[in-house]
């Protein structure tokens, strides 16, 4: 890992100035290393925006290699009670859109860690497109992630965000026909999110039979690395998508740590320990992909 993207370190220079920006280099990092990449979400504001601070520093510390901001909203129809319980205790601690912008120019002064906000098309657009690109862009954001804007409807939001350097990462879905997927790819920047399963967030035993089946699709499509999110929460889901995508997202599981935590340090060290595990997991586990020649096939008998 180079030296300005190592986490829990700040940049030495602002991301937009080099080709690519944060994400993409971390990206890059990883591919080089034959590692599989983790994503932390965590909602901010959940308990509070100074204790979210702590929590992230403690995330990018223990390896998260990229971290989502979750802006927290009234009505978050695509995340499951864990999640909608953090939106509504961030929302009662007085949780704004500008109030994560701050979070994250606070962040960005101790930390180099590649930061998404990832919210409802709500909030950003009653702040107003361009005002929330500059802003987002201004405090250090690398990627904004929209959850419930379509491709369809995303021209303004995308000539935005992609003015300000700011990378625009959708979803893609199980149920994405490949028309739909092409889509979706021409409008993303930075790395593609993969829904694993139809429904909202929250932890699962087991992955789908065909999450492996849509990354095929999808890599026919585009050379964007691909994140896969919505259930993973084991070591063992790690290892699995180390032979799927290039990184894994994490979300209730460390929102379950968060709610559970009694303190800010609890829930900060819980945090880091649950990421912690997890990345072990792609780093040496069955996961780590192998940057070595395959070896020569066996001679004929």
């Amino acid at each position: 890992m180079s030296k300005a993207a190592t986490p829990g370190s700040p940049s030495e220079s602002p991301s937009l100035s080099e080709p690519g920006g944060r994400i993409a280099r971390r990206f890059r990092e990883l591919a080089d290393r034959g590692e599989l990449g983790l994503i932390a979400y965590v909602t901010a504001g959940d308990p509070s925006l100074e204790v979210s601070e702590k929590i992230v520093l403690a995330a990018a510390e223990a390896g998260a290699d990229v971290v989502e901001l979750g802006v927290p909203f009234s009505d978050p129809v695509a995340d499951g009670p864990t999640i909608q319980r953090a939106s509504e205790r961030a929302l009662r601690k007085g949780t704004t859109l500008a109030g994560v912008i701050e979070l994250v120019r606070r962040l960005r002064t101790r930390a180099d860690v590649p930061i998404v906000l990832f919210s409802y098309f709500n909030p950003i657009l009653q702040m107003g497109l361009e005002t929330f690109a500059e802003a987002a862009s201004a405090a250090g954001a690398d990627g904004v992630l929209a959850t419930d804007l379509t491709p369809d409807e995303a021209s303004l939001y995308g000539a935005a965000m992609g003015a300000r350097g700011l990378d625009t990462i959708f979803l893609a879905a199980p149920t994405s026909t490949d028309k739909r997927l092409a889509k979706i790819v021409r409008c993303s920047r930075g790395f593609l999110y993969l829904i694993s399963r139809t429904g909202v967030t929250g932890a699962q035993e087991a992955f789908p039979e065909d999450l492996p089946a849509l990354a095929r699709r999808v890599r026919q499509l585009t050379k964007l690395p691909l994140a896969v999110g919505f259930g993973i929460s084991q070591p063992a889901h790690v290892s699995i998508l180390g032979g799927i995508a290039d990184a894994a997202v994490v979300g209730s599981a460390l929102v379950t740590e968060i709610e559970r935590a009694g303190s800010a340090d609890t829930a900060a060290k819980a945090v880091a320990a649950r990421v912690g595990i997890l990345k072990r997991a792609a780093r040496e586990g069955i996961s780590r992909r192998s940057t070595m020649p395959a070896p020569p096939a066996a001679a004929e008998r």
